[in-house]
């Protein structure tokens, strides 16, 4: 599959409605960076009026995901790819647009060569921010993936 934004917009909406319904989407992609944005509406607002932790985790989950997915292509390898850890820090309420950001792709690549040279899982720390329309920060998402080439 070709990673671009509209695709995995299109993925998005076939086999992760709930990401698509609250608005999630894929802004840009490339090897060592990706940016996913959402928008704060009804239909994914908290009882207090902002962006619901839940789809910041979707959002913030997803700028990862795709930087390992399009690793794992890259490689040409079969390379299991899991979640084993997450957490996530709010600092500002989130309301309007919010942009996540994963800047840890080159990370993410050398974990994968690893694990191909070796043979061993590896496991690898990203890093996702939620960053509002004036610059400021509003959330932050660490996930610790496990990643093995299977044989």
């Amino acid at each position: 599959m070709k990673f671009t934004p509209r695709k995995i917009n299109a993925f998005l909406f076939l086999k992760l409605p709930s990401a698509f319904l609250t608005g999630v989407r894929v802004e840009s992609i490339s090897d060592e960076k990706s940016t996913v944005k959402v928008t704060h509406r009804w239909i994914n607002q908290n009882p207090f009026k902002s962006l619901f932790w839940a789809v910041q985790g979707i959002a913030s989950e997803l700028t990862t995901g795709i930087l390992v997915m399009k690793a794992i292509d890259a490689s040409g390898k079969k390379v299991s790819m899991l979640v084993t850890n997450m957490s996530g820090t709010f600092t500002k309420k989130a309301t309007g647009k919010i942009r996540f950001e994963c800047n840890d792709g080159l990370a993410i690549q050398k974990a994968i060569q690893k694990s191909i040279e070796t043979g061993e899982g590896q496991t690898v720390l990203v890093t996702s921010e939620g960053i509002n329309e004036d610059g400021i920060s509003v959330s932050k998402f660490e996930y610790e993936w496990s990643l093995k080439v299977k044989n």
